[in-house]
């Protein structure tokens, strides 16, 4: 006799299979939500022209799909949130930026051809030598606007023009002018009345009888807004002020005129190893590039060793048995863990202010001198160092690591505690190394990369890393040249990766 739901009066067994159904139908239908989200997205992106972001939802909704639609997969549900996040947020901007490394995708070719075009042919002039002085007059309720030709001579017609009654709307409209013997009938605006109306005569257009269109062009002008551009069959632009045809040059991304003159803005194309070759062979990004990538190693490398040494010789110094209140000591060595780097580092950018920091005062009051911390490369470097090093101060790894029995006195600890240490050390030191290869904070926050290095064509700085470099190629300063600064921040992976699998030699991982 089965145990009945004292509820719904059915047996146990059916209705927990009710209810593992009802589960099932929930998840089917959450699953099928979000592919059909996922492939609008899709739609979307692919009818802006961004077929990279379409290409990825693409691939995402159809991983969901079949990983939540087949029996046989139905351990990966668990993983695949984690591999759907590291696809969208590791791996697709790494490709992607990779994939923009080999285009000229930057400030000035940023749009899609079709958007440049279309930004062309919205343009407008204004006609020489048609212009009208209106004033508004008011006629009881109604208000008409009069125009009268600056010059004898006008190109579209009567000299004088009347319009009929403004309507009381504030979106614009178009409306018809006639021509008028006279000013009407009626009270003159002044000026504080067509300031009020300004916004709804700017988006008034006012046609003639011939057909032409007035648009305001001054707080007291009307004149003919024409069209500067119209598109040829072949796909060029001719500018009708000129004659001037423009030919789109699909090499580079731009429209050029006769001349070879570029417009802006172009649209992005593939350059190739273009961007790679400037960073190698363009002696005017090579020589920046060159020196900082030279500085960066310098940096990471001295940063690490000054790092190693002063942690070895306090956590050496911890291990003195004749020392007291050593938990103190310990606790205090950890502290800088607890305060946010930033708060460090904006606390040294005030101590080494040239103009009224402690440290500049200290100096001028003891030897009558005021180095210039941020204005000389010299010693704006040392200064990253000074702070790099007291920021870290002493490692907990590294404390752990110089833990051995019988250090104390010099003897031991180079020929003892530090054979011993310095092996289980390396990966640490190694994966400090590739954390202060990008250290971006740091730089970003104390010096901008100041000062900078003179005859550079890219934005670049004698206190700049790599990332800090790259940062500012595409989003600071001029240029914003997004494909050399994808092409540079490629290589900083590389070398990152690099670092990454030494490390992971040394640690002895199979990859």
């Amino acid at each position: 006799m089965f145990t009945t739901n004292a509820s719904r009066g059915l047996p146990r067994h059916r209705s927990r299979s009710l209810a593992e159904r009802y589960r099932r139908w929930i998840s089917r239908a959450l699953v099928a939500a979000l592919v059909v989200s996922l492939l609008w997205l899709v739609v979307a992106f692919h009818l802006r022209g961004q077929w990279m972001f379409a290409l990825l939802f693409l691939v995402l909704g159809a991983s969901l799909a079949v990983v939540f639609g087949k029996r046989e997969l139905m351990s990966h549900r668990y993983v695949f949130p984690a591999l759907a996040g590291m696809g969208v947020f590791v791996i697709f901007p790494l490709l992607y930026t990779v994939g923009i490394s080999f285009s000229n995708y930057s400030s000035s070719n940023l749009l899609s051809e079709e958007r440049v075009r279309a930004q062309f042919l919205e343009r407008t002039y204004q006609a020489e030598g048609s212009a009208f002085d209106f004033r508004l007059y008011r006629e009881g309720e109604r208000v008409r606007l009069y125009l009268e030709a600056q010059g004898e001579e006008t190109s579209i017609g009567a000299s004088r023009l009347i319009s009929e009654p403004l309507v009381d709307s504030e979106s614009g409209g178009s409306l018809a002018v006639h021509p008028a013997q006279s000013p009407p009938a009626g009270e003159v605006l002044g000026m504080r009345e067509v300031i009020a109306e300004r916004e709804r005569l700017q988006r008034l257009v006012l046609t003639t009888p011939e057909g032409v269109e007035l648009r305001m062009a001054g707080l007291r002008h009307f004149a003919p807004i024409l069209p500067r551009y119209t598109e040829n069959p072949d796909g060029s632009l001719t500018d009708l002020r000129d004659g001037t045809r423009l030919t789109p040059d699909r090499e580079h991304g731009f429209f050029v005129d006769g001349e070879g003159e570029r417009l802006t803005p172009g649209w992005p194309v593939a350059v190739g190893l273009d961007n790679y070759a400037r960073v190698l062979l363009d002696p005017d990004v090579r020589g920046p590039f060159l020196a900082i990538f030279v500085w960066t190693f310098v940096f990471a490398g001295l940063t690490v060793l000054f790092t190693l040494a002063v942690g070895f010789v306090l956590a050496s110094l911890l291990q003195w048995e004749q020392l007291r209140g050593k938990a103190v000591y310990r606790t205090l060595l950890i502290l800088p863990y607890a305060v946010p780097a930033f708060i460090s580092i904006l606390i040294f950018k005030g101590m080494f202010n040239q103009s009224y920091g402690e440290i500049n005062l200290i100096l001028e009051g003891l030897f009558g001198i005021r180095p210039n911390w941020f204005t000389d490369p010299a010693m704006a470097r040392t200064m990253l160092l000074l702070c790099m090093g007291l920021l870290q101060s002493v490692p907990r790894d590294l404390y752990e690591a110089s833990a051995v029995d019988g250090g104390g006195p010099l003897t031991n600890m180079f020929r003892i505690t530090l054979p011993l240490i310095i092996k289980p050390l390396t990966p640490l030191l190694i994966a400090a190394f590739a954390f202060n290869f990008n250290n971006f904070v740091l730089i970003t926050l104390l010096t901008g990369g100041s000062p900078d290095i003179l005859g550079a064509s890219t934005p670049a700085g004698t206190t700049d890393l790599l990332v800090s470099y790259t940062y500012r190629i595409a989003f600071q300063d001029a240029g914003q040249d997004f494909g050399l600064a994808a092409a540079i921040a490629t290589l900083i992976f590389l070398l990152v990766m690099g670092l990454s699998l030494l490390n992971l030699r040394l640690s002895r991982v199979e990859v």
